[in-house]
């Protein structure tokens, strides 16, 4: 079992920066895939939402084309902490950030396939 808490988002101004932490608790001894998904209003978490970006069990990223050259995923392993920042967002960039895991070595896209969920954290874009 892994447990997984979000913390960082905020309301910014289009342009601003956030930094998202999803800290990581239980067995973490074993390799995993952790990414962050964003879901809209309305949406189900476990069925839908875009992959913004992930961090693969062989220290792999992948990125949303969105995400590319504005957001960096990094990870801490000491501290067991997956990180998020986001610079220059834009109001479609809001949304409910949610952070995930699967034992796995490459992270799926499809939410539905990720074990564990964090609580999520909100993001406001303001233009």
């Amino acid at each position: 079992q892994v447990q997984l808490v979000e913390s960082g988002g905020g309301s910014v101004e289009a342009g601003g920066s956030l930094r998202l932490s999803c800290a990581a608790s239980g067995d973490t001894s074993m390799n995993y895939c952790m990414i962050w998904f964003r879901q809209g209003p309305g949406s189900k978490r476990e069925d839908e939402g875009e992959g913004v970006a992930g961090i693969n069990s062989d220290g792999g990223t992948i990125y949303a084309n969105s995400a590319k050259g504005r957001f960096t995923i990094s990870k801490d392993n000491a501290k067991n902490t997956l990180y998020l920042q986001m610079n220059n967002l834009q109001p479609e960039d809001a949304g409910m950030y949610y952070c995930a895991a699967i034992y796995a070595t490459y992270c799926p896209s499809r939410p539905s396939a990720y074990t564990y969920w964090g609580q999520g954290t909100q993001v406001t874009v303001s233009s």
